[in-house]
């Protein structure tokens, strides 16, 4: 497989891959000059796509994503464990989910979950590089645990107060203990996007992947887009581009595929299309929460990755994706969380239509502007909001879907009691009305205008609910 040429500096003799060791941080200002906007540049070379065969999703809802909100309860990470489980369906495709071991709720959470016994998705935990929370973990008897490792000169320098090659020792000095408990370390490679990736990247790597040989144990590689930094257009500049991150972690640092995990954060909005080409360029493994929940603007939704593997892959094999909207319904009527409305596949109003034209179209074939079969794949039903541009056709498009009518008991839109109900409408907003008409509203009225369906049940999904 090709990479592409490393960009050494032209003091740099370029006959290995040592610690560059340097007395101020390299801070990429021209890239970063933080009074301004990131700039991205391009240096024209190319790394060739290299998909792996088996590509799967990690989870961090416990770990990263609960940061973001109200710590959970025992029986709500419980309860979000199973519901990965059952989604995942013993496929494979959720392949891990992390824990916090901080607190007593952590562990307690932790335990239970461990007690049923899944094979998917995996338990693993979240550490710092630290040996007493290092021996924690092999008390509870966890297999493989992440490490949180910096990489970048940010983190290096000015939070850890560290050099380099003192940084180098430190994290060095814990994975051999952990290859010691025979736990299986996840090396989390915080701020990789802002981090000297020849200058320190790829010699940290080398040395652990030497470790990996010696100990016979793989350790595994998680490149961390902290701030949401990669971009994934083609011949970006290191560091930020993320086809060059995980093809160099591949040819500088013989990093198997099945070893190599990417996490990102969606600062820029790119954190869906960033893992999806951390997947293509070589990268077995992308890392997620439920919803995308997370520090800042969130980790990369896990749903999304569940559909992007579907296009990939041409299938999701056995999972259940029913559960995707379970789990959206538990987040927002037990745990009280706010999804926006207009969220792919779990918003209220994902496959909700408010404009005529298109209700006419969804009149005619409903393919024709949803984007796949909803009510099937999601247990979502297309839904048709009624509002001032509704119209006939939006009117009768809402009054099909909304009472399941098919074949010749669907509604036409030249029935003239339909016009009826459109006159209605048009008064309610002539008259001041600034909100959409709820669906119990409409419901009553147009059982009084079609009496014949004034026995059959409706159904309230997706809006105003």
């Amino acid at each position: 497989m090709k990479g592409f040429e490393p960009n050494f500096d032209k003091n740099d003799n370029g006959a290995g891959f040592n610690i560059k060791d340097v007395k101020e941080p390299n801070l990429y200002r021209d890239l970063f000059p933080y009074s301004e906007i990131p700039k991205v540049k391009f240096d024209g070379e190319l790394v060739p796509i290299d998909l792996p065969e088996d590509i799967w999703i990690t989870d961090t809802t416990f770990r990263d994503g609960q940061q973001s909100m109200t710590p959970f309860k025992v029986e709500q990470i419980v309860r979000l464990f199973n519901y990965l489980h059952e989604l995942d369906n013993n496929s494979g495709i959720i392949r891990q989910t992390e824990f916090f071991t901080y607190t007593n709720r952590d562990i307690k959470a932790l335990e239970k979950c461990m007690s049923l016994g899944y094979e998917f998705p995996q338990i693993t935990t979240w550490i710092r590089a630290n040996k007493d929370e290092l021996a924690r973990v092999k008390e509870l008897g966890v297999k493989e645990t992440g490490m949180l490792m910096s990489c970048s000169d940010y983190h290096i320098f000015k939070k850890l107060k560290l050099n380099r090659n003192e940084a180098f020792n430190k994290y060095i000095d814990v994975v051999e203990k952990s290859l010691e408990y025979g736990i299986v370390p996840r090396i989390h490679l915080e701020d990789i996007t802002r981090a000297d990736f020849f200058g320190f990247v790829v010699p940290f790597v080398n040395k652990l992947m030497e470790l990996s040989k010696e100990s016979k144990i793989q350790i595994k590689i998680r490149a961390c887009d902290t701030l949401g930094m990669g971009v994934s257009y083609a011949s970006t500049a290191l560091p930020r581009s993320i086809q060059k991150i995980i093809n160099g972690l591949r040819i500088y640092c013989n990093v198997p595929q099945s070893s190599l995990e990417w996490h990102g954060h969606n600062d820029f909005y790119n954190v869906v299309s960033g893992s999806t080409t951390a997947w293509l360029y070589g990268c077995s493994s992308v890392n997620t929460t439920l919803l995308g929940i997370g520090e800042r603007t969130g980790n990369c939704p896990l749903e999304a990755m569940v559909m992007e593997y579907g296009q990939i892959k041409g299938n999701t094999k056995n999972m259940n994706l029913h559960v995707i909207t379970e789990v959206a319904d538990y987040f927002s009527k037990t745990m009280g969380y706010d999804i926006p409305i207009r969220t792919p596949f779990v918003g209220s109003d994902f496959n909700v239509t408010r404009a005529g034209i298109h209700a006419d179209g969804m009149l005619k074939d409903e393919e024709i502007y949803n984007i796949f079969d909803t009510n099937k794949i999601l247990d979502r039903p297309i839904v048709v909001a009624v509002n001032e541009y509704s119209g006939l056709a939006g009117i009768t498009a809402w009054i099909n879907t909304y009472f399941k009518l098919s074949g010749d008991d669907k509604i036409s839109k030249r029935d003239e009691r339909v016009a009826e109900l459109r006159d209605w409408v048009e008064s309610q907003y002539e008259n001041g009305r600034t909100s959409a008409i709820s669906n119990k509203e409409l419901e009553l009225v147009v059982k009084r205008t079609f009496t014949e369906l004034m026995y059959v049940e409706g159904s309230c999904v997706g809006y105003n609910k």
